[in-house]
């Protein structure tokens, strides 16, 4: 009986995969690791070869130890947008380079002089940042055209993934979007971008709903592997999309913080309401759209401060950290280690600690990186209220929403009480509710609503949050201080690299 759908999540740190059956119990869950890369200032790549290999892994692993003649279909999950060029042979040409990469620095100054940006938001629900993909695609034309006269395809991270399954090209609806090269109403296109950056819309596969079948598991996984072929797989989830969805996130109000390697933010909507300050997906419910935020730096920052200070892991300094009083005893973090996306589109800001002092240890250090990323969520919460959205749930999810510290530091910031689903596996767990869906193992959506039932409650101190509120106010006030020198030092390092290059 095909009663249980593959979810996998291409992660920023590790590929995950979860398998689920019709009655939303989780059968089998695994992951395997791999790097986040960042070899200059801004930049944030991945090697696609090691998400293959862990794929494979995974697949194997899943065929000796899993009856997979239970397994309905495979929905893969990831970030997004992410750029990776293949060559008329299928293979990358170079490294993934992920969403939150900041190199494009003057790309995106020369396409803001390009385009009326008030015309291009209206169609597109996009503006000129970091994360749009067209000055990333400059920016390698700049640099590497040896590389970009042999691209034939354009795909994401989980299209090429599923790709790699099923050996048939596509993309979906939300990479699309996100990519501020397509038209948010019309669903196509904006041949206005296409044309400015000299690209043929043959770049792009067709673009499917998430719920598409675009192919099967082929006969070249099941020799290399032992997991069975010809099993459906469909064109893919964004991974903040698949959280939010399977973390509850459905009505109007719903509010998902999402705490991985980047941190996600994402709001449902029955209304198209486009917000400069934010991006826009659309929702798996038919109908429903996606206010959403990301920001650049997040669990990321964690596993850096955890290999600088040669500590184990999380659970090492956790107890410390909690003994610390809101605030840090007045350490401040600024969390822009790779820019800064939503709500300030700033690729030229940088980290900063601010409030030093000798007394000051390993565990303020950490504190101060979990609350920094707790007033980047209010900042967002701010954003969404000035445009009159009102948050009537909030919902955690991901790994930083398994410390208990991290998700009560989160809520105390924002002031209001939160849901979390104990041991969520994060995308990986949309992604096969996805599967099974699209494959009419449940198509009811059965499997979603008997997790769901699993939520808890966690409310917030009051007391904390009146603490928190002044030292967020310091926090907004710090970034804009420090605005105009992060774009003199930034100047600085451009000019530093140009005369490295002589």
């Amino acid at each position: 009986m095909r009663d249980a759908g593959l979810g996998f999540d291409i992660g920023t740190t590790s590929v995950k995969a979860t398998i689920s059956d019709i009655n939303g119990e989780i059968v089998y869950e695994t992951s395997r690791s791999h790097d986040l890369l960042s070899p200059h200032a801004g930049y944030a790549e991945e090697n696609p070869a090691d998400w293959v290999r862990n794929i494979y892994a995974i697949l194997a692993e899943i065929a000796n130890t899993f009856d997979t003649s239970r397994i309905s279909g495979i929905c893969i999950s990831g970030m997004v947008p992410t750029l990776i060029l293949l060559d008329s042979d299928g293979s990358p040409l170079y490294n993934s380079i992920q969403q939150n990469d900041a190199r494009a620095v003057e790309e995106i100054k020369e396409w803001k002089n390009k385009l009326d940006e008030d015309k291009y938001f209206a169609l597109t629900g996009n503006t000129i940042n970091q994360q749009v993909l067209f000055p990333k695609i400059s920016w390698i034309r700049n640099h590497y055209p040896q590389i970009w006269e042999r691209t034939h395809s354009i795909l994401g991270s989980y299209n090429y993934a599923t790709y790699i399954l099923t050996g048939m090209l596509s993309l979906d609806e939300n990479w699309a979007l996100e990519s501020g090269m397509w038209c948010v109403r019309e669903k196509c296109w904006d041949s206005n971008i296409l044309n400015l950056a000299e690209l043929k819309e043959t770049y792009f596969p067709s673009v499917k709903k998430s719920f598409d079948v675009v192919g099967y598991t082929t006969p070249k996984i099941k020799s290399m592997t032992g997991f069975p072929d010809g099993i459906p797989v469909t064109a893919g989830v964004a991974d903040h999309v698949s959280s939010a969805f399977s973390t509850g996130v459905q009505e109007e109000g719903d509010l998902l913080l999402k705490i991985g390697g980047a941190g996600d933010i994402l709001y449902a909507t029955k209304s198209l309401s486009l917000n400069r300050k934010l991006f826009i997906d659309y929702h798996p419910i038919e109908g429903t759209y996606l206010l959403n935020g990301c920001m650049a730096s997040s669990g990321s920052l964690v596993k850096w401060l955890m290999e600088i200070m040669r500590l184990p892991n999380f659970d090492s300094i956790t107890p410390k950290a909690e003994q610390l009083p809101p605030g840090s005893e007045g350490l401040i973090l600024l969390p822009y280690f790779l820019g800064e996306k939503t709500p300030i589109f700033d690729t030229e800001a940088r980290g900063v600690y601010f409030g030093l002092n000798l007394s000051h240890t390993q565990a303020h250090l950490f504190r101060a990186v979990l609350e920094a990323v707790a007033f980047g969520f209010e900042h967002h919460v701010e954003t969404l209220q000035e445009s009159n959205h009102e948050i009537k749930r909030i919902f955690l999810s991901n790994g930083g929403a398994r410390s208990p510290l991290w998700k009560q530091i989160v809520l105390d910031v924002i002031g209001m009480p939160g849901i979390y689903i104990p041991d969520h596996p994060g995308s990986s767990m949309g992604a096969a509710f996805i599967a099974m869906h699209s494959t009419g193992a449940d198509q009811n959506w059965i499997a979603l609503h008997h997790y769901l039932s699993k939520g808890e409650l966690i409310n917030f101190s009051p007391e904390n949050h009146s603490k928190y509120t002044k030292y967020y106010d310091i926090y907004r006030k710090l970034y804009e201080t420090l605005k105009p020198l992060f774009a003199d030092l930034a100047n600085i390092r451009t000019e530093e690299r140009r005369n490295e290059n002589y």
